[in-house]
């Protein structure tokens, strides 16, 4: 399992949509100064017209003038081929077969799950570690399906850029009537009528589009239902998450205007998911077992390397001699105590699972970070093979490979490394990796250029140039590896400071 850091470049969107909807609630509580001095008016008006155009322009959001880095990632092989496989027939039922939808998990312990293109669903830990069925976390992947199969995220963007079109109209008219009002000097109310004409708009605008997000997910909800009835599995665990769901904010829901939420109110959501979820002929329908321990499997990896000792030992005390339990216990042993024991642990699951790649790649980690490299090569082999070379593994595979400092490896290495990375080529690690194997084999352009990708995906754009810049020197010009530090040397994204 891996911890990196998304960085905000790859979710340009993210930050469109969040500037977007921060535009429209921030000028529905823009101030009109009460009073206007007729020698002052028109300064004012054009200073009120300007200020409400910057203010519905695009502008950096507050994650970008005050993050560094982007949200926590977790990379881990066997997380996410168990969502891979949660998510294929739901993909399929919605026509996304060739989107390449991915999930991405991130790390927070919160239940929550999103969409911001039609390219990534994103989920917390949180709700993979709360979710006690395959079921539950596949209804919820179902309904951000159903986002991403509607089209939604590009209908909200369409409809808030209406709402800037019309909050700017009704600005600049409402900036006329007081200017009007002002100039006649006459107490004939303009100068009010002006005022209420820039704030009522506005209240209505933001409401229509909050109503827009309800519909949404209404849809969305429905969405899910049908994909989940086509591919022939039960509603009940996306109903049950959503019923949890609203108990937990009944008391912070009540008294809410309903017309200023983004969603439905929890009751209303829930009574409407279950009247349609109800008919399903899938509703008493059981995970299968297998898939059922592939998920507890999930969960006790995750409480294994995130949660304290002492947490893991009380959610799976001792008593405990389930697969998932002994899985827990042998990462939190390896992470925090004794490697003897933990890989003793390890080799007892391998009894019970002598196939499970998952298994192999465990021991062959607790080896290579327990500073015993040569040893993690074997199970890192195999764990590789058994998991039909997944990326991941290979790139710690390589990882081992490199620390063995062992010459003999050195092609072995590079090889893995870069088959790993032309599937996985956002991966700033698998780059540092490759960059060593190359300087084990005296070729400095390739260990240059390799260090160079690893500092620009790390958004370290100052770093990237350099050492691109010193790769250009050591490759012939027009190479393809010249090609590569030209690009990075001439790049345009914006450097992080």
């Amino acid at each position: 399992m891996y911890r990196v850091n998304l960085p905000l470049t790859r979710a340009p969107r993210l930050r469109a949509m969040g500037t977007a909807r921060k535009t429209v609630m921030t000028v529905s509580a823009f101030d009109i100064p009460p009073r206007f001095s007729l020698t002052k008016t028109m300064h004012r008006a054009t200073a009120l017209i300007t200020a409400a155009v910057l203010m519905l322009a695009p502008q950096p959001s507050l994650a970008q003038a005050s993050e560094k880095r982007g949200p926590p990632i977790i990379r881990d092989a066997e997380i996410e081929q168990l969502l891979r496989d949660y998510t294929a027939p739901v993909l399929r039922a919605a026509g996304l077969t060739k989107q390449n939808v991915q999930v991405v998990i991130i790390n927070e312990p919160t239940f929550n799950a999103f969409v911001i293109d039609g390219r990534r669903i994103f989920i917390n830990s949180g709700a993979l570690m709360e979710a006690q069925t395959p079921n539950q976390i596949i209804g919820v992947l179902a309904h951000e399906t159903g986002h991403i199969a509607g089209g939604h995220l590009a209908k909200l963007r369409e409809q808030l850029a209406r709402a800037q079109t019309q909050m700017i109209l009704a600005t600049i008219l409402g900036v006329g009537a007081m200017v009007a009002g002002a100039s006649s000097g006459s107490n004939n109310g303009l100068g009010s009528a002006g005022a209420a004409a820039l704030s009522a708009p506005q209240e209505v605008i933001r409401r229509t589009v909050l109503s827009y997000q309800r519909q949404q997910e209404e849809s969305a909800d429905r969405a899910a239902v049908r994909y989940l009835n086509e591919t022939g599995q039960s509603p009940k665990g996306m109903y049950d998450t959503f019923r949890r769901f609203s108990e937990q904010l009944l008391f912070i829901a009540r008294g809410a205007d309903p017309y200023s939420q983004s969603h439905p109110m929890p009751a209303e959501r829930v009574a409407a998911l279950a009247e349609f979820a109800r008919t399903s002929p899938y509703w008493d329908k059981k995970d299968d077992p297998a898939l059922q321990l592939r998920h507890d499997l999930m969960r006790a990896k995750i409480s294994g390397f995130m949660e304290r000792p002492d947490t893991v030992l009380r959610r799976y005390p001792m008593s405990n001699d389930s697969l998932p339990a002994r899985y827990a216990r042998a990462i939190a042993g390896y992470k925090h105590g004794d490697l003897r024991a933990a890989v003793a642990q390890i080799d007892s699951l391998l009894q019970v699972q002598p196939n499970n790649p998952y298994f192999h790649e465990l021991r062959g980690q607790a080896l290579l970070e327990g500073a015993r490299p040569n040893e993690a090569i074997a199970p890192l082999r195999r764990a590789l093979q058994l998991s039909n070379n997944s990326p991941l593994i290979a790139m710690m595979l390589g990882q081992a490979l490199v620390a063995s400092n062992n010459p003999a490896y050195a092609d072995e290495a590079i090889r893995i490394l870069r088959t790993a990375l032309a599937r996985e080529p956002e991966a700033p690690s698998g780059y540092m990796q490759l960059a060593m194997a190359y300087g084990r084999k005296g070729n400095y352009a390739e260990a240059d250029l390799a260090s160079a990708q690893a500092a620009f995906l790390r958004g370290d754009m100052k770093t990237a140039r350099d050492l691109a810049s010193r790769a250009k020197t050591r490759f012939a010009v027009g190479s393809p590896g010249w090609v590569k530090a030209d690009d990075i040397v001439n790049t345009k994204l914006t450097e992080k400071r």
